[in-house]
């Protein structure tokens, strides 16, 4: 389900909060389109915290300590390289608009990106909105093999050390299902998002360890 916001209709932080805890989140048709609509799938992805996959390969990746990671340090460059366009996706959904608002949402303590550097490079990572006990990740990106992947590790990693009960990944892809992501229906998923929303949970800002260095993520529960 999907409704377009009136180019007249001012969107705040605080409505746009308030439509995350309501289940809902904003799109551009693309990145110069200027109006925003809304959706509400009728399945919704959620990558569960408890049953999360970790893939023998990208531990290995992770083991050799290639990248490291960095949090909260350069999230509108995040931003702007989620919302450049690639051979796989020549149009994106990240406008002026949103790209406004997330940034809104950074400043007030309620979004977060986690990043992938190699050799003082900005390399990959992703970003989301952060409510109560619940992420909601937006976009991710990558410039080299994996780096997009270790970023959503270290943010399994910085969740489930701070308490966050709900992963919501909004849609169901091939490349989240490898870490154990899954489509549930909309009446479970504002179940479980009034039971995250409700609860507190702190953004860890650091990897496991208290360094930087990706080898220190831990526990990998479970691998593929």
């Amino acid at each position: 389900m999907a409704r377009k916001a009136g180019r007249s209709f001012e969107i705040t932080p605080a409505i746009l909060l308030k439509a995350y805890a309501c289940g809902i989140f904003p799109m551009a048709e693309t990145a110069d389109d200027r109006s925003i609509f809304w959706l509400d799938p009728t399945e919704r992805g959620i990558l569960p915290l408890d049953a999360f996959h970790v893939p023998r390969s990208l531990r290995k990746t992770i083991r050799k300590g290639i990248f490291e990671i960095r949090i909260d340090t350069a999230f509108a460059a995040v931003v702007d390289a989620c919302a450049e366009p690639t051979p796989d996706r020549p149009q994106t959904w990240i406008n002026a608009e949103i790209r406004r608002l997330y940034l809104e949402l950074f400043r007030i303590g309620h979004a977060h990106s986690v990043e992938t550097w190699r050799d003082g490079r900005l390399v990959g990572g992703l970003y989301g909105v952060s409510l109560g006990a619940a992420f909601f990740g937006e976009s991710m990106f990558s410039r080299e093999t994996d780096a997009s992947k270790v970023a959503l590790v270290a943010l399994w990693d910085c969740l489930v050390r701070g308490g966050y009960t709900l992963l919501d990944t909004q849609f169901l892809t091939t490349h989240l299902a490898r870490f154990g992501a899954l489509e549930i229906a909309r009446e479970d998923y504002q179940k479980r998002l009034e039971d995250a929303v409700g609860r507190e949970a702190v953004f860890a800002r650091q990897p496991a360890g208290g360094g930087t260095d990706v080898s220190d993520l831990q526990p990998f529960n479970q691998t593929s």
